[in-house]
């Protein structure tokens, strides 16, 4: 069921969501979390889609932040606010609300979505582009517990995870993170089966994919050594090369979706290892609603600290040696202010 509301007002959308649930006979309110979803229109269609697509395993009211842009100033200084309201099997599993917000009420975008959170439910937000540099500060990160960004579609991706690292805060994820969690989890295992100390890591990959630096600042802050990072053609990451003292272990993923696991003295293993879709990131990240701190770790390390493409090590053009880039000392600021983790010799998985 949908229910088109103009220049309506939160107390109305609220009144349409209730009407609805009586007429398709569920007056019941089942759902477990608020999903808010700030997008553009370019991207409200695929965003929508896997936000319902989540909301089969995990039932929720969405609400789905659109800012539009007003041509004129008149149009500028007049606000409004249109909303569609979906219900029953037009809004998969919970119930979905759309909001289009024009001229001043685009910059009080909180005043609006507030009275629509479901009461005693935990609220997340997801930036699927445009995410702000600081998610907590943000007006609407601020009403969230978790807060959900994509280095992914930004166009300095490698700049904006040292942009991250700088404004972490506790509840902060990125699913540019997500991305790698089937990788680390098959990585742990391999090293869970040997008795070897790793010397080296390379980490192969997409020059501007984000999912293979924070793999390699992962491996590097757990494992305690030098890992270097090189380019590939892709798709994203495609494969992770460890030197240890029992001889090398390499996963090796050259098509996207099957990768091959090599350990020096056993027989090469196929696993798949499939690219994922959005709302299979999404649907993840709803299982768990406390602080990742070990994605806080990885990022805290520092993408500067990965030794350059050509293996040496050596520090960038203009550095000088043993003087960090001012980025980096951004990025390692909270991390001083934070209590150091001790470094481990075999990786966990997520």
């Amino acid at each position: 069921m949908k229910t088109d509301l103009t220049d309506t007002t939160a107390s109305k959308i609220n009144k349409a969501l209730v009407k609805g649930r009586r007429a398709i006979g569920t007056p019941a309110v089942g759902m477990v979390l608020t999903l808010v979803v700030v997008t553009d229109e370019e991207n409200a269609y695929d965003a929508l889609k896997s936000a319902s697509d989540a909301s089969h395993e995990h039932p929720s009211r969405t609400l789905v932040v659109i800012k539009r842009v007003s041509r004129s100033l008149r149009d500028r200084t007049r606000s409004r606010l249109d909303a569609e309201v979906r219900v029953g099997a037009d809004a998969g599993t919970g119930e979905t609300v759309i909001l289009r917000l024009y001229g001043d009420v685009v910059d009080h975008a909180q005043s609006v979505v507030l009275p629509l959170l479901l009461p005693d439910a935990p609220v997340v937000v997801w930036w699927p582009v445009n995410a702000p540099l600081d998610p907590a500060q943000d007006p609407l990160g601020a009403l969230a517990q978790r807060r959900v960004t994509d280095t992914y579609a930004c166009e300095k991706p490698v700049e904006e995870l040292a942009a991250r690292a700088a404004a972490y805060t506790p509840g902060d994820t990125d699913l540019s993170w997500t991305r790698i969690t089937p990788w680390r989890s098959m990585l742990a295992a391999a090293l869970d089966q040997v008795a070897c100390q790793v010397q080296g890591v390379e980490v192969e990959g997409e020059e501007f994919n984000p999912s293979c630096e924070l793999l390699a600042m992962w491996l590097a802050d757990r494992l305690d050594v030098p890992v270097r990072r090189s380019r590939s053609a892709g798709p994203g990451l495609t494969a992770v090369r460890m030197d240890t003292d029992c001889g090398p272990i390499s996963l090796d993923r050259a098509d996207g979706s099957l990768a091959t696991l090599s350990i020096q003295g056993q027989p090469q293993r196929a696993v798949a290892l499939k690219r994922r879709e959005t709302a299979e990131l999404i649907a993840e990240e709803l299982r768990r609603l406390d602080p990742d701190d070990t994605y806080a770790s990885a990022l805290r390390y520092g993408v500067e600290r990965l030794k350059s493409p050509n293996g040496d090590g050596a520090p960038a053009k203009g550095e000088r040696e043993g003087v960090p880039a001012p980025v980096e000392s951004a990025a390692k600021a909270p991390a001083d202010r934070a209590t150091a983790q001790a470094p481990v010799k075999k990786a966990a998985a997520k």
